[in-house]
């Protein structure tokens, strides 16, 4: 048996998929089946240094619905999603051998953990004689389009935006999702457990847990009713149809989003605390990949045609090129973006670890910070002014390690995204690009400009 795997990263959609796109190619012109497959590692859920969990029940919620959509959509087109449960280092060469695959196409992924994935899959691949074919899609300007290379990337953002927007560099064009799919392998006496097993040791993993993978079934177990249970403070209720995880929820989204003409009010209402509108709300898709950044520009293009530019639409531009920023930082310095020092040459920072407790669970005596923490905590979610806030005064005020704060993010919030979550906490500690020593944020006048009557303060419990 033989086929052409497609390994679904953070780009769970079907359309503006180049990598789905071409693997579903190089199927046909093989003459054999297309195997879409994520991996989901069980990992994830435990504790690490930082935290309790490094994914918590919202984002584990959150990716759950957008893979059972994700499947909804494959079967749509004829195809089903294969979900491993294991480490993908391990689980993907364990597939690759057990179904002779041909060939492995996927996103491509600057981020050091997801980069090392990918490199131990390939040669894995390499040894099995099958070619893995890596795809740069999860931004909205193309690599070869940018007026320099990765290794001359401007350090600052400003610099970078005036570059791009100088050499008139714009997006690619998002392609539509493919009419049809080719069909899934038989999986039936597919999969050796022993054998994959075995492989997987060989390649230096003692345990996958649970080998066996499951056609079309997602093996997330549903977070306990009692911690999800829907919260009407929450300003991105995903619980509720119109807030919808995957690729049809994010459409919809942006759909109402720009037929509200809300873009004309982004810029003015950007640095709201609290609602559904006062923020595009685009990150969740984003994180998961259920909606792509060339997508998200496309509709805002579309929109200006029809009803005008203004500061708010172009704000949301601005707002993807520092998303693109950080993750070509990305590609630029890999792992020394997660060292305590950053790419400065300051010391290890200090960490008080009652202090990050008292943080993480909304309990400073600093009003709107323990507000937004708060919110964090029930919801999975915080607006862009609280995350500067609370970070700044775990850094700043509480004298914590500002890592600390990074992990405790990767595990709550549910548009958790690796490049962005690390650039901006690089950014507020001072130990990124940016020459001015850090961002320390002033709860008191923060406050003053941004919750005046204590509405925010209010509804979680803190005035």
């Amino acid at each position: 048996m033989s086929c052409v795997i497609h390994w679904f990263r953070d780009d769970l959609r079907v359309s503006d998929n180049p990598a789905l796109r071409a693997a579903a190619a190089e199927a046909r012109a093989r003459g054999v089946p297309l195997l879409p497959v994520c991996a989901w590692d069980p990992a994830q859920a435990l504790a690490t240094r930082w935290v309790p969990q490094r994914m918590g029940p919202h984002r584990q919620a959150w990716l759950a619905g957008s893979l059972q959509a994700l499947d909804a959509e494959l079967q749509a087109l004829g195809s089903r999603l294969l979900v491993l449960r294991g480490a993908p280092a391990a689980m993907l060469p364990a597939l690759l051998s057990a179904t002779q695959a041909v060939a492995l196409h996927a996103e491509s992924l600057p981020a050091p953990q997801e980069a090392d994935d990918a490199r131990r899959v390939e040669r894995a691949a390499k040894r099995l004689g099958a070619r893995c074919h890596w795809h740069w899609q999860s931004t909205m300007l193309a690599l070869e389009d940018l007026p320099f290379s990765v290794n001359q990337l401007p350090a600052l953002f400003t610099a970078f935006r005036q570059q791009v927007e100088q050499a008139g560099v714009r997006p690619r064009a998002p392609l539509p999702a493919p009419e049809a799919l080719p069909p899934v392998p038989t999986l039936d006496a597919l999969w050796d457990p022993a054998a994959a097993l075995a492989q997987a040791q060989g390649d230096g993993h003692a345990d996958l847990g649970e080998p066996r993978p499951h056609l079309g079934h997602t093996p997330l177990n549903p977070p306990a009713a009692a911690v999800l249970r829907p919260d009407a403070r929450s300003s991105f209720p995903f619980h509720l149809p119109a807030f919808a995880a995957g690729e049809r929820g994010a459409q919809a989204h942006l759909a109402q989003y720009t037929k509200r003409l809300l873009p004309h009010s982004y810029k003015a209402t950007r640095n709201g605390l609290s609602g559904t509108d006062f923020s595009s709300k685009f990150s969740p898709w984003l994180a998961t990949g259920a909606l792509s950044a060339a997508q998200a520009i496309a509709a805002i293009h579309d929109f200006e045609a029809e009803h005008g530019a203004s500061d708010g639409s172009h704000w949301l531009w601005f707002e993807l090129l520092w998303r693109e920023h950080f993750r070509l930082l990305h590609l630029q310095h890999g792992a020394a973006l997660f060292r305590a020092r950053g790419l400065s040459q300051q010391p290890t920072p200090p960490h008080d670890e009652d202090a990050f407790l008292s943080w993480c669970e909304g309990r400073t005596g600093e009003a709107l910070v323990d507000a937004g923490m708060r919110e964090l905590a029930a919801t999975g979610w915080l607006s862009n002014r609280l995350r500067q806030l609370v970070a700044s005064h775990l850094i700043h005020d509480l004298a914590c390690d500002w890592r600390a704060g990074a992990a405790w993010f990767e595990s709550r919030l549910i548009d958790f995204d690796v490049h962005s979550n690390q650039g901006n906490w690089l950014y507020i500690a001072g130990r990124g690009t940016d020459p001015r020593g850090g961002r320390r944020f002033n709860p008191d006048k923060q406050t003053r400009d941004h919750d005046p009557q204590g509405a925010h303060r209010r509804l979680w419990g803190t005035a």
